[in-house]
């Protein structure tokens, strides 16, 4: 099968450069075009970027030279790590030029018509595109979101157990530093330290898990019926997000029950299959001291939710923790991982992957 070329919006950045290692050899998509700032247009990627994760810039990229925000691009879809100023209007001119734009941006979110995408909870929310395209006169182009990074654990966990009905949660956050970007926050605020504020991050929690928890129905989504209460927190760790998650259930299952829950949930088939999805979106911890950041981050690849210490609350009847990767769940892995969906789904115009082929 013939790859698709890809092009990456904000492409020398911290999560620009993760969309860079997660695509090194992705079985059905290659970068063909990188696109930064106006200090780096014209510089060869590999001489201009900081790379700041492990290892090096990987070699299929080094030598593409950067181009202009403001350009043209080649590439039908785009994976877009620009800042939310950036993106709020740029991606919505892309998509207007018949580009596909899965972005990782905050701006576009909860625009009614965007879809907001974690395919394992909420896949059906892909016919929002349609909707899209009716209403704005798109025939090839979308932008497709995904949530910030500190609700993809919460609805993780909470998605299956939507069936026991979700009536209230409170959620209080331990985050990474790498999810205030590069060169994120100063070593003199952060160490020794943690910070009782992530700018904007709680009414991110309290709208888009709402949001992504929904139902899709009569063209439009429903959320969740449900109240919550978010408080996040910048703690020292490289990255991962950590969640304490309580919550009130209206069908009051056992412990157990909610164990079985989590251990026996799978994706949709058609989500199951992709290349980026792993084989087990949750695994539940029986250990009294996990998930831990520094071990369990890493899991599945870094797509997987880790789950623990579920156990009884005073106040709303539950309590558990939830672990996911911020960067590669929480950022660039899922926007990959929504790409994969789209292409099946038949949204890449006549790019058709081959279904089954090996996980990147």
């Amino acid at each position: 099968m013939e790859k698709l070329g890809v092009a990456v919006l904000g492409a020398t950045g911290a999560v620009g450069q993760r969309f860079i290692q997660l695509l090194d050899n992705h079985p059905w998509f290659y970068v063909a075009e990188v696109i930064g700032s106006s200090r780096s247009a014209g510089q060869p990627y590999g001489e201009i970027t900081n790379w700041v994760l492990d290892g090096s810039v990987p070699d299929s990229v080094a030598n593409l030279t950067v181009k202009p925000l403001d350009g043209e691009f080649e590439s039908q879809l785009l994976f877009s790590a620009l800042p939310k100023e950036a993106a709020e209007t740029r991606e919505v001119e892309l998509a207007d030029k018949g580009h596909v734009v899965c972005t990782n941006a905050a701006s576009n979110r909860m625009v009614e018509d965007v879809p907001l995408l974690l395919p394992e909870a909420n896949a059906d929310h892909i016919q929002l595109i349609d909707i899209q395209r009716e209403n704005r006169g798109w025939k090839t182009g979308a932008v497709v979101a995904n949530s910030n990074c500190t609700a993809m654990p919460v609805v993780m966990a909470l998605a299956p157990l939507r069936k026991f009905g979700i009536n209230k949660m409170l959620i209080v956050s331990a985050q990474a530093i790498s999810g205030a970007g590069y060169p994120g926050v100063a070593s003199l605020d952060i160490l020794d330290n943690m910070i009782p504020y992530v700018s904007g991050d709680e009414q991110k929690l309290e709208t888009e898990t709402l949001r992504m928890l929904g139902d899709y129905a009569d063209a439009r989504v429903n959320w969740l019926k449900s109240t919550v209460s978010a408080s996040c927190n910048r703690v020292p760790v490289v990255d991962g997000h950590l969640v304490n998650v309580s919550i009130e259930l209206a069908a009051k299952p056992g412990l157990d029950e909610i164990i079985d829950t989590w251990k026996n949930f799978v994706a949709p088939d058609v989500v199951a299959n992709l290349p980026s999805a792993p084989e087990h979106p949750l695994y539940y911890l029986p250990q009294v001291d996990r998930p831990q950041t520094r071990r369990d981050r890493n899991a599945g690849n870094g797509m997987s939710t880790s789950i623990g210490r579920l156990r009884e609350c005073p106040i709303l009847g539950y309590k558990f923790v939830a672990l996911s990767h911020n960067t590669i769940r929480g950022a660039a892995g899922c926007s990959i991982l929504n790409a994969e969906l789209l292409a099946v789904k038949g949204y890449l115009e006549a790019f058709q992957p081959e279904v089954g082929m090996s996980s990147v």
